[in-house]
């Protein structure tokens, strides 16, 4: 059953005689559906795009199953183009909930898991893999990058995390962190044999070229596990968000909550690193557009960012390839165009705090 709406926009649901509710924010859910239809039409568009194009019609006809055109089109749909898209969108999805929690935990809009390093650990781990060890199966580097990621997510923690530690702080060692794990990859890089250190630059610039079902199925137990329990810890989220003193006031276990929201952001952005390389400033910029869209509260906050990351790399991918075709820039290199000026404006706005 439903109750009565306690505020405009909301409804609070009580399903039977379970003992669960939830809140229900009405303007999230028709923003996530009207964000969910951008990130479709930018997957479409994206497998519609090339040297053989496709209409948009055909290409959902075709995603469906249903056989369109001469024949072709579902090898060149289901085969060579829609697993990039896929891994796009959901790459997109993962560090955007990513950056929302570090945003929400750190109560500092300039965290995210490129500026503070989480990132920059997880493409060491994945670059020592490729370079130092080549034979090693491709589906052991998620694995590898997830613990480079929570290694520098616990010296971050380590060294910046007090009780009234300034946010400008953990920013400060987040970057200190970050140039650390570049520079230990540049060694690695520089001393590497010529053919996996091709390999590694090409994944270091952040691209969803070539890839294949292959690279999504190890993808998918990661998000899986962690993006449903990001969405279940976002009340706690909110009380984080507040401080430890109001958390524990409100019945939060402050250190266990705080660790699995970390565990959780580690988790994601290392996955999606190890999948597409380091895609800057996603999980940067789409956290601030969903909050300006659904405001703070992480119950609508959470997945607004994921659509938004999906939609902004699928779209960044089709920029990259359709701009200066038939060259392709990798879609890491335009979130960097559009994120780097971003993220100064932030520190501009920031500059008294």
């Amino acid at each position: 059953m439903m109750r009565a709406p306690r505020a405009r926009g909301r409804a609070t649901f009580r399903p039977g005689r379970v003992p669960v509710s939830f809140r229900l924010d009405l303007r999230a859910v028709v923003l996530l559906v009207l964000l969910g239809l951008v990130a479709l039409a930018g997957v479409v568009s994206s497998v519609g795009y090339g040297e053989y194009p496709i209409a948009p019609l055909d290409v959902m006809r075709t995603m469906i199953g249903i056989e369109a055109g001469d024949g072709n089109y579902s090898f060149i749909v289901n085969t060579l183009r829609l697993p990039r898209a896929l891994v796009a969108l959901l790459v997109g999805a993962a560090l955007g909930i990513s950056g929302a929690i570090l945003q929400g935990l750190t109560r500092n809009p300039l965290a995210a898991p490129d500026i503070v390093g989480i990132n920059a650990g997880a493409g060491l781990a994945a670059v020592t893999l490729i370079v130092a060890l080549p034979s090693v199966p491709a589906a052991l580097i998620p694995p590898a990058a997830f613990a480079g990621a929570l290694v520098v997510a616990v010296l971050l923690y380590a060294l910046a995390w007090r009780g009234n530690s300034s946010p400008i702080r953990l920013i400060l060692i987040g970057v200190g962190l970050s140039a650390i794990a570049s520079a230990l990859t540049t060694v690695m890089i520089v001393t590497g044999e010529i053919f996996e250190v091709s390999r590694a630059l090409i994944w270091l610039t952040g691209s969803v070229y070539g890839r294949t079902w292959e690279q999504i199925w190890p993808l998918l137990p990661w998000l899986a596990l962690f993006v449903p329990l990001a969405l279940l810890r976002s009340r706690h989220l909110n009380a984080l968000n507040l401080g430890d003193e109001v958390a524990r006031g409100l019945g939060v276990r402050v250190e266990l909550e705080r660790g699995l929201l970390i565990l959780t952001s580690v988790a994601l952005a290392a996955s999606a690193v190890a999948t597409a390389g380091t895609l800057a400033f996603v999980g940067l910029i789409a956290p601030h557009i969903a909050r300006l869209l659904v405001g703070p509260s992480h119950g609508g906050l959470l997945p607004t960012s994921a659509m938004i990351g999906g939609a902004l790399v699928v779209l960044a991918d089709l920029v990259g390839r359709a701009a200066f075709a038939p060259i392709e820039i990798p879609c890491g290199i335009v979130t960097a165009a559009v994120g780097a000026p971003y993220f100064l404006y932030l520190l501009y706005r920031g500059r008294n705090t």
